[in-house]
């Protein structure tokens, strides 16, 4: 009776936090969606620009943030050995964001989804790993915020 009673107490809390939840998160116009497939980055520009650090190795790649003001949307660009893997986000003021994990291979070049960020701002990150990240094989980078 005691772990019943728990329960629902436990499932009416969690209905409250997600009924209190931002209704400004939802989904926008061209989030998640790839920047080349929809033809927003015939547009686009770079708009921050971080290195991608490793505390073994030092500098291990690039990060890029770009906007597209066509589309308005911001995504995510990595440069870094074509050996790494890893996970490429972008975030947008309002709470919304996309994370995309990337396998080796590319040249090193990889970039993830979109986010709608028009008159917001909007930053990204990435991490990556090489050889399983044993040894301190991997790095992380992070944009400063693009404010539009």
């Amino acid at each position: 009776m005691k772990l019943r009673v728990a329960a629902t107490v436990l499932g009416a809390v969690a209905a409250v936090l997600l009924a209190g939840a931002p209704a400004h998160a939802q989904a926008k116009p061209g989030d998640h969606k790839d920047p080349a497939k929809s033809g927003c980055w015939n547009s686009a520009k770079v708009v921050k620009t971080a290195s991608i650090k490793s505390r073994m190795d030092g500098n291990v790649g690039t990060i890029k943030l770009w906007w597209s003001g066509k589309c308005k949307t911001n995504w995510v660009e990595i440069r870094t050995a074509s050996s790494a893997t890893g996970t490429i986000s972008v975030y947008a003021a309002d709470g919304r964001y996309d994370r995309f994990s990337f396998k080796k291979g590319n040249k090193g070049r990889h970039w993830g989804n979109m986010i709608w960020a028009n008159n917001m701002c909007a930053w990204g990150s990435a991490s990556i790993q090489w050889n399983g990240g044993r040894g301190g094989q991997n790095g992380a980078g992070t944009t400063a915020k693009a404010c539009g």
